[in-house]
């Protein structure tokens, strides 16, 4: 029994004894006085007055326990208790109230995880939403405009004709480009898209890539490398044309934003079983402030550069989806004027 943190039992054990001691010490009295002392019939009547008081305040202390725990467990818990339920199912030996406190504060943590949880989505939401508003007003309003140009009495001037026809076609693929990217987040989120893994080089892939977006870096002044040491197989396991897009874009966004004369720099790394993949650079960085948005939809570190190179705000958005439909994980590392690198892990092959 515990004196400092007692459980029911306790405390009926403690009541019984205290009615018990003050009743024989008053029947003592009674009997003294009265030259009938006797010991025994007082150690007896003792016993007996402890083990009625013991059974009446343990009763009380139950029904009070049962009707306070049944209306906060009425109101904390979703479920609904069977009628059977009574009092005579709680054990006083645990302290019952002290687990009734530390449920009420798992549930009212609970609450608030799940309140937070549900103000971020609603905040990813309307975020979403204003972006995608933003994307999509772009070439919306200019295709009509272009269109409308042309029919107001532009048409038989073939030059400005095929300028503006030119400027409407490129804002309908952006349409197109964006409304493709979120059917492909969709299909990611909702684990529709099939994956076929197989077993493939990582490093052969990168050069792949290096090859088809030489001459953009080359434009840019980017050199595309290896890491030192690395210029050999990496194997690893999964969709060989996911993981591709999701080079490509890591590694187009690295010559994008690179600097000239800069380089980017492809590095591999071996775990006990997985392969880590980084795409370095010394370009112009992304500050701290942007490094956990990086992967939300339409996110842009610089807007108006950005929306003008021809993305949709979705590239990396997609890359997150793919590497974590792999059951894997992306990361970013950044500084200002220092250089990003973005690593992800595949499943050693």
């Amino acid at each position: 029994m515990s004196i400092k943190n007692p459980t029911p039992n306790d405390l009926a054990i403690y009541t019984a004894i205290i009615i018990a001691l003050s009743n024989a010490f008053m029947t003592g009295l009674v009997l003294f006085f009265s030259k009938n002392f006797n010991w025994f019939s007082l150690l007896i009547s003792t016993l007996f007055i402890a083990g009625i008081s013991y059974f009446v305040v343990a009763r009380v202390l139950k029904q009070f326990i049962y009707k306070r725990i049944r209306v906060i467990y009425k109101a904390i818990h979703t479920f609904k208790r069977s009628k059977t339920e009574s009092a005579s199912q709680i054990n006083l030996r645990r302290h019952i109230i002290d687990e009734a406190e530390q449920e009420v504060l798992n549930w009212a943590k609970s609450n608030k995880d799940e309140i937070d949880d549900l103000k971020k989505l609603e905040e990813y939401r309307r975020n979403f939403l204003g972006n995608i508003s933003h994307e999509l007003k772009t070439p919306i309003f200019n295709i009509p405009g272009y269109l409308y140009t042309l029919i107001d009495g532009d048409i038989d001037d073939n030059q400005i004709t095929q300028r503006y026809l030119n400027r409407a076609a490129s804002n309908v693929e952006r349409l197109n480009t964006i409304v493709q990217d979120l059917e492909q987040i969709s299909r990611l989120e909702g684990g529709q898209l099939e994956m076929e893994l197989h077993r493939f080089d990582v490093q052969a892939l990168v050069q792949e890539i290096y090859d088809e977006i030489e001459i953009k870096a080359q434009e840019n002044e980017i050199a595309l490398q290896f890491k030192e040491g690395n210029n050999r197989a990496f194997h690893a396991i999964g969709d060989r044309e996911q993981i591709r897009q999701v080079l490509t874009n890591l590694i187009s966004n690295s010559v994008k934003y690179g600097k000239k004369g800069g380089t980017t720099r492809t590095g591999f790394y071996n775990m006990e079983n997985q392969v880590l993949v980084e795409i370095s650079d010394n370009g112009i960085g992304i500050s701290e402030e942007h490094l956990p948005h990086l992967f939300d939809r339409f996110y842009r570190v610089d807007k108006g550069r950005s929306r003008n190179s021809g993305g949709t705000g979705l590239g990396l958005s997609i890359v997150k989806h793919i590497v974590e439909a792999h059951e894997q994980t992306i990361n970013v590392r950044s500084r200002i004027n220092v250089g990003s690198t973005f690593g992800f892990t595949l499943k050693k092959g």
